[in-house]
């Protein structure tokens, strides 16, 4: 529910009102371990022009996400990073 209200709020106040609720969540740790929460954080990250961040988030997601369509999403937004 924190994830989709991160979401909501990145739609309404912008990615980086969104980013400081997402760290918040990992650093809880209730979801260290979801592919879908660091793929957010990667995207608000990119959205923000905070290239390194994004990599990073979106390198741990690709590390955690079993689908391969997912994981073919998370290559393809890491390769659009370039660098």
């Amino acid at each position: 529910m924190a994830l989709n209200q991160a979401v909501a709020v990145s739609m309404r106040d912008g990615p980086e009102a969104a980013l400081g609720l997402i760290d918040d969540i990992l650093a809880n740790g209730d979801l260290a371990d979801y592919h879908l929460a660091h793929a957010a954080r990667g995207e608000f990250c990119r959205r923000l022009g905070r290239t390194a961040e994004a990599r990073e988030a979106y390198e741990r997601a690709l590390a955690l996400a079993r689908q391969e369509p997912e994981r073919r999403f998370l290559e393809k937004r890491i390769q659009e990073l370039g660098g």
